[in-house]
C-alpha cells in the first residue's frame, strides 16, 4: 500500500516528486486493475502533468481516486447506473474542489454500487480475489488495498466507508456528519449521507482530512494519549463472528494494558432504538431522492435496489417522522456519553463474505451512521483464514480530530500487540 503521509514527507525533503507518486500509481494499477477492478476510469497522463507544480500544497500533489457518485468536470460520473451511461456533469462536486483547493490530483474515478445502495460491482477483494471489498465504495477501499493510490474518497449511508476499509484491511473514516460538503453529489438519504476517505492508515487518513478540510487533524506529530474506551456489546453483539469477538476483546485487553482505561458499557434503549429506525429514514428518503429514475427509468435500475425502492414506498410519512424524532433524541444521549470517552466496537460482523451475492451487512455501522458521529475503522487485524477484520472507534459529534488520536492510539497497540 501506498502511505500518503510518508510520501508527503519524502515530497517535503525533495526526495520524491508528486509525478513519480503518479508513476507508482501507475505501476500498481497496470498490475492490478485487471484482476481488481477498481477503477471506472482513469487519467494518468494528466494528474501526471498537474502533479509537480502542486509539491508545496497541504495534499502535496499526491493522486486521489475519487467515488463514482461525485460529480466532477473532467470525467464522466455515472454511478454505476445504466440510467447516466455517458453523464458528463458540467462542474465538480464541492468536495472534489476541496480536493483540487488543497493540492490533491484527481487520478480517476472509482468503482461505486448502483446509486452507492448494494448491487455488487465488479470489484474484487484485493486482499482475496474470491471475496467481495464491501460497498458501496467498493473500488475506492480496493485501490488503496492494492496500492493504486494513496487516498480516495467515498460516502456512507449505512457501512459504505467503515465496513469496506475493514474487508480491505485499510484505515477508513466517517467524519462527523457534514463535515465534508455533499453538494454535487448523488443522495441517497441526506439526512445520513456523509463524505469519507481512506487510507493505508490511521495518520494517512488523519493527514488527508486535514489537507482537505483545512482543519487540525494530524495525528502524526506527537504520540497520541491513553484514551478513555467504552467497549460496547450491543444488541447485535452475537452477530459478529467468534473471530470479530476476539478482535474486540483482545484490542480492549492490549490497550488497557497500555494505558487506556477501558469500560464495559450497554447502550441506552433509545440509542438502541435509534439502530432500528435509520432504516426507516434511509428507506423513505432514497425513494424520494431518486424519484425520478423510479419514475422514468424502473425497468434500467437493478433487482437489488429496485427491490429496495418497491417496498420503500409504503414507509409512511408518520413512521419517518416518529424516526427522525428519535434520532434527534438519541443523538443527544449518545453525544453526553461520549464527552471524552470513546466506544470501541466491531467495523463488520465478520471478514468480506466470500463470493459477490453481497457487499455485506451494515449492521455494526448504521446506528453510527445516524447518530452523525465520526467513526474510524482501525486495520491491522486478521481472522483465522487470514482476512482483514477492522475495530471502529466511535466518538463524539465534532470530536474528529479526537476520535483520529484515540484511533491512532488503538492502531498502534494492534501492531505491537
Amino acid at each position: 500500500m501506498l502511505s500518503a503521509l510518508a510520501l508527503a514527507r519524502q515530497i517535503e525533503n525533495g526526495t520524491l516528486t508528486p509525478s513519480k507518486v503518479v508513476d507508482m500509481c501507475a505501476e500498481a494499477i497496470a498490475a492490478h486493475e485487471p484482476d481488481v477492478g477498481a477503477f471506472v476510469r482513469v487519467d494518468i497522463a494528466a494528474a501526471r502533468r498537474k502533479a509537480d507544480a502542486l509539491a508545496r500544497t497541504p495534499l502535496h500533489g499526491l493522486p486521489v481516486g475519487v467515488k463514482d457518485i461525485f460529480d466532477t468536470a473532467d470525467f464522466p460520473t455515472e454511478y454505476n447506473s445504466k440510467i447516466y451511461k455517458g453523464y458528463q456533469p458540467p462542474g465538480d462536486c464541492a468536495a472534489v474542489m476541496q480536493i483540487k483547493r488543497a493540492g490533491g490530483v484527481i487520478l480517476g474515478k472509482t468503482e461505486t454500487s448502483e446509486l452507492a445502495y448494494m448491487q455488487h460491482p465488479r470489484t474484487k477483494n484485493p486482499r482475496n480475489l474470491a471475496h467481495t471489498p464491501g460497498g458501496s465504495s467498493s473500488g475506492s477501499a480496493a485501490a488503496i488495498a492494492a496500492g493504486m493510490a494513496p487516498i480516495t474518497t467515498g460516502t456512507q449511508t449505512g457501512g459504505s466507508v467503515i465496513r469496506p476499509a475493514a474487508y480491505c484491511g485499510i484505515a477508513g473514516m466517517k467524519p462527523s456528519y457534514r463535515l465534508i460538503p455533499t453538494a454535487g453529489i448523488k443522495d441517497f438519504s441526506p439526512s445520513l449521507d456523509t463524505v469519507g476517505l481512506f487510507g493505508a492508515t490511521v495518520p494517512d487518513v488523519a493527514f488527508a482530512l486535514a489537507g482537505m478540510t483545512g482543519r487540525d487533524m494530524r495525528v502524526d506529530r506527537t504520540p497520541p494519549a491513553a484514551p478513555t474506551l467504552l467497549v460496547a456489546r450491543t444488541r447485535v453483539w452475537d452477530q459478529a463472528s467468534a473471530d470479530m469477538q476476539k478482535a474486540v476483546e483482545d484490542t480492549a485487553r492490549a490497550a488497557q494494558a497500555a494505558g487506556a482505561r477501558v469500560e464495559d458499557i450497554e447502550l441506552p434503549g433509545i440509542v438502541e432504538e435509534a439502530w432500528r429506525v435509520q432504516l426507516i429514514i434511509m428507506d423513505y428518503e432514497g425513494f424520494r431522492t431518486l424519484a425520478w429514475e423510479y419514475d422514468n427509468h424502473r425497468s434500467l435500475i437493478g433487482p437489488v435496489l429496485g427491490a429496495l425502492l418497491d417496498k420503500a414506498a409504503s414507509i409512511t410519512t408518520e413512521d419517518y417522522d416518529a424516526a427522525r424524532r428519535l434520532t434527534r433524541q438519541a443523538r443527544h444521549v449518545i453525544n453526553d456519553m461520549l464527552e471524552g470517552r470513546f466506544i470501541l466496537t466491531p467495523s463488520c460482523g465478520s471478514a468480506a463474505p466470500e463470493g459477490y451475492l453481497t457487499t455485506g451487512n451494515a449492521i455494526f455501522n448504521r446506528l453510527w451512521t445516524s447518530m452523525g458521529t465520526p467513526c474510524v475503522n482501525v486495520p491491522g487485524i486478521v481472522d483465522g483464514a487470514n482476512m482483514p477484520l477492522g475495530v471502529q472507534i466511535v466518538g463524539r459529534f465534532g470530536r474528529d480530530h479526537a476520535t483520529l488520536e484515540a484511533a491512532a492510539f488503538v492502531e498502534t497497540v494492534i501492531a505491537r500487540s
